[in-house]
């Protein structure tokens, strides 16, 4: 839960210093990305793996941390704007790695990233087209 809290604060100072064309951090938000797929992915939190009587018990305290910052990867992806072709194709493996989760909640709201990507690609390569 600390670690959650901890990208939490990360995502407020990426989104408040370094977004606007002057001071954005390609590096910076490239780490953000994968910090957060690797928190997301990591073996701990798969709750499927748990016996029923733990997942609850770790729902009930601590709620699925993976929907959580799931969604924070969502918003900060649309909040890139035009920088999100900075990031294709790096982020199509990491972004699948989040789809693969067994979690629908957390697949319906990452899934339409991978159109994004399609249409950013398309409308912000110079060339409209796919490469």
């Amino acid at each position: 839960r600390v670690f959650l809290r901890a990208v939490n604060q990360f995502t407020s100072v990426l989104n408040r210093f370094f977004l606007d064309q002057a001071s954005f951090e390609l590096q910076l938000w490239n780490n953000y990305f994968h910090l957060a797929v690797a928190f997301l992915t990591h073996e701990s939190l798969q709750l499927e793996t748990f016996s029923q009587a733990k997942r609850n018990k770790i729902i009930k305290k601590y709620g699925d941390m993976r929907k959580e910052i799931g969604f924070k990867i969502r918003d900060m992806w649309y909040n890139l704007g035009p920088h999100k072709i900075k990031f294709i194709p790096a982020m199509v493996g990491p972004i699948l790695e989040v789809t693969l989760v067994p979690e629908p909640e957390l697949r319906k709201a990452t899934i339409p990233i991978f159109f994004d990507m399609m249409q950013c690609e398309f409308n912000l390569s110079g060339n409209r087209n796919f490469q």
